[in-house]
């Protein structure tokens, strides 16, 4: 069967393929187009096998809510560069990831690969064809789904996403979201560890307990302080510097120093008329903990000349 150029505009408008892979699959497809796409997406998989390997640090992290369903959902997809973060094809793939995690809820990153999208196809097929057609590696690394009363924060276009969720009868009220934005731009600049000083686990206070002692006894100016006395400038120090540092309530409010994240709530909650109780975050910083390869550019691209 032949084919004309018309049919490889066609093939590459449908795949977004270079247009010498279509001609390539249209001639082995004996102008089949149907064959030349199954051909491209083979083609793709044996792409992403190779391209696995490579590091892939950048990317995008995004948070999205559905109000109405109150469904919210925060997602990390990496790219080995930050160009391709920028590149429309790829934001339009991770935000069809994102509502395809709002909609079905997968229990984690491989049931989202096993879902399908709008158009049958499954996740896994969609992510080879950016990877065929995009031409780097690209990984779905992780995704938090919350239920109830959010706010979400992007910040860096994509560089952090933050969502927050919350215990309140004010969820509709606009001075309620402008409130809840707040914190989650507090998070997202401060990144704090856990919302209150009751979420810190025993062991993590009674190690840093241990350290603050160890710093205070060593102090030739407490040598003389009994036992007691130095335990009450520890928990001094516990509360002024390390609950500030990892609780978020206790932290100051990044726009009024004077009060903290907590007197801020309250006083939010009584302008309002109603409760307002911060119940978790999740905080995704794009590319953190993957440790990336160092390379000289010049000699990348004196690699890519001499190939």
């Amino acid at each position: 069967m032949a084919f004309t150029a018309k049919d490889v505009a066609a093939l590459r408008e449908r795949t977004n393929c270079g247009m010498m892979d279509c001609k390539k699959a249209l001639t082995e497809a004996d102008g089949n187009m149907e064959k030349a796409v199954e051909i491209l997406r083979e083609k793709g998989l044996a792409a992403a096998t190779k391209k696995a390997g490579r590091i892939a640090a950048e990317g995008v992290v995004t948070s999205v809510v559905d109000e109405a369903k109150k469904i919210g959902v925060v997602l990390e997809v990496n790219s080995e560069t930050d160009f391709v973060a920028k590149n429309p094809i790829f934001n339009e793939f991770v935000a069809a990831l994102a509502k395809i995690v709002l909609e079905q809820n997968p229990a984690d990153v491989d049931a989202l690969k096993a879902c399908a999208g709008p158009d049958g196809m499954t996740v896994e097929k969609m992510l080879q064809e950016k990877v065929m057609t995009i031409g780097e590696n690209i990984q779905i690394r992780r995704f938090v789904r919350l239920e109830g009363d959010l706010v979400s924060y992007v910040h860096g276009g994509g560089k952090i996403g933050v969502m927050v969720k919350f215990d309140t009868d004010l969820g509709s009220k606009e001075a309620f979201k402008v409130y809840g934005k707040d914190v989650a731009m507090q998070i997202a600049a401060i990144n704090p560890s856990y919302v209150r000083k009751e979420d810190v686990p025993a062991d993590e206070v009674a190690k840093e307990k241990e350290i603050l002692i160890a710093q205070a006894q060593q102090d030739p100016k407490n040598a003389n302080k009994p036992a007691n006395v130095l335990e009450k400038m520890v928990e001094g120090r516990l509360n002024k510097k390390f609950y500030q540092d990892a609780c978020l309530l206790e932290q100051p409010f990044v726009k009024d120093g004077n009060i903290t994240v907590s007197q801020y709530t309250k006083n939010t909650a009584k302008e309002l008329g109603g409760k307002i109780e911060v119940v978790s975050f999740v905080r995704f910083e794009k590319g953190e903990g993957i440790e990336k390869k160092q390379e000289n550019f010049a000699e990348e691209i004196a690699k890519q000349l001499n190939k």
